[in-house]
């Protein structure tokens, strides 16, 4: 099954137990995350701590976060799905602005 993700910034993602994460954001906002909702670090972000957390979950809780960043993570393998977005082309119908051939360009 597909789950949202956001990435969230945090001050620090700390584990107080084998089911459950302490989150501190930026704003001094904390609350208590579980584990099956944290899929792994954001390593794109580069001047701070960025975890992917599923959408659902951060709706529930008082943490300052983003919903800028989404991405798609299988529920079962915690993996990242790939993003892929496919547009279809219908080029425009363009009529003949003369019928005639050029006389300078014919040989």
């Amino acid at each position: 099954m597909k789950t949202k993700c956001y990435s969230v910034r945090l001050e620090s993602l700390i584990q107080i137990s084998n089911k459950c994460y302490k989150a501190i954001a930026f704003n001094g906002s904390e609350d208590l995350i579980p584990v099956s909702q944290v899929f792994g670090a954001d390593y794109d972000v580069q001047k701070s701590d960025a975890y992917w957390i599923s959408a659902w979950i951060l709706s529930k809780k008082n943490i300052q976060y983003s919903d800028k960043k989404v991405r798609w993570f299988d529920s079962e393998s915690g993996s990242m799905l790939p993003d892929i977005t496919i547009e279809k082309n219908t080029p425009e119908k363009v009529e003949q602005l003369c019928k005639e051939p050029n006389a300078e360009l014919i040989r």
